[in-house]
């Protein structure tokens, strides 16, 4: 990449981010060392056997993250998107409820379904409806600031999380650490600061022209969930997640008929040994038939270190292609309809 495309990149961030998403983002991994150094204080919560997080959208994929980090673990997890908790809540559950405006309908609808249910609560927001009412009904609650928007504010809750909850999300403290430094290492190569063609998130949005169908492993689904909705809300595009075991039944398929989307894997360098074998024979199956595919690579390390990091990585080929196609990352105009729409 030139120096003059380089300034031409540099210039539409700018004209196309007035709200300077793209500038958060470059200070994630500050942002996320600042948390887990903060003054929060934790809470210890016991004969816990089964946790649920419930969110939406960008609050949402903080759920979609610890349910994957302790799917590594024997502590029963579920992720609630919704109204609704499941039937099987009860005194020994703990819900942890995640809205970064604090005003989410669907989350303070199950927040007021957990005291009901008995259930061990706690709550993080910026405020809010929510922070009210943990107040009223003597609730553990966590004030995190919103930085700049749900989705960007989410190493802040993510890290927050983990300072609170660190009785009940069993990561050593390694781990966490080790996370922040694999963030600090992230942000030197996609930051905004780096805009040639070593920077992996750029090069990812420049390739994608079409409808992303992506396909992911198992234990990288977090990932893909938080790629599919920051393509959604920043690029404002269409996108399409694929198991890529599931997919080998059904949505291979869709490849037989031409097609203007793009295939994406990403990919764990520590996957089971028989997805890396459905990896490679997937790729087989693209070359043969001269479809063109990128592929994601994790970093090494936890599954913590893994996700924030991809997430990291492809929340910001979101934002650089939203700008690239002259859209401003920032509003989302269409969820405000539906939000003012709502009793």
């Amino acid at each position: 990449m030139s120096s003059a495309e380089e300034e031409t990149i540099k210039l539409s961030l700018e004209k196309y981010d007035p709200n300077g998403m793209h500038k958060v983002y470059d200070k994630w991994a500050n942002i996320a060392k600042d948390a887990y150094d903060s003054d929060l204080e934790p809470v210890d919560f016991k004969n816990i056997d089964h946790v649920v997080f419930s969110g939406m959208g960008g609050s949402g994929t903080i759920g979609d993250l610890f349910s994957s980090v302790l799917s590594k673990t024997n502590i029963y997890s579920t992720v609630v998107k919704g109204y609704e908790l499941p039937n099987t809540i009860d005194e020994n559950t703990l819900v942890v409820l995640t809205s970064v405006s604090g005003n989410t309908i669907e989350t303070l609808t199950a927040l007021e379904s957990s005291i009901n249910n008995g259930c061990k609560t706690i709550a993080f927001s910026s405020g809010g409806k929510m922070e009210s009412f943990c107040s009223k009904n003597n609730i553990a609650f966590r004030k995190i600031p919103e930085i700049h928007s749900p989705r960007a504010s989410f190493p802040s809750y993510v890290y927050s999380i983990l300072k609170t909850l660190n009785s009940i999300i069993p990561i050593k403290k390694q781990e966490i650490t080790e996370s922040l430094e694999q963030l600090e290492l992230t942000s030197k190569e996609i930051s905004s600061e780096n805009l040639s063609d070593t920077n992996p998130s750029l090069n990812l949005a420049n390739w994608i022209t079409g409808i992303p169908i992506i396909y992911y492993p198992w234990g990288l689904r977090a990932a893909a969930i938080r790629f599919k909705n920051s393509l959604q809300e920043n690029a404002k595009t269409h996108a399409i997640i694929e198991d890529v075991i599931e997919s080998s039944h059904n949505g291979i398929v869709s490849w037989e008929r031409p097609s203007e989307s793009v295939p994406i894997m990403i990919e764990g360098v520590d996957d089971h040994i028989k997805t890396k074998e459905r990896l490679i024979i997937l790729r087989h199956y693209f070359e043969e038939n001269n479809i063109i595919y990128k592929e994601v690579f994790s970093k090494d390390g936890s599954i913590l270190s893994k996700l924030v990091c991809l997430i990291y990585q492809l929340d910001f080929t979101s934002i650089y292609n939203a700008i690239l196609s002259g859209f401003d990352p920032s509003p989302v105009d269409s969820i405000n309809f539906i939000k003012n729409k709502l009793l």
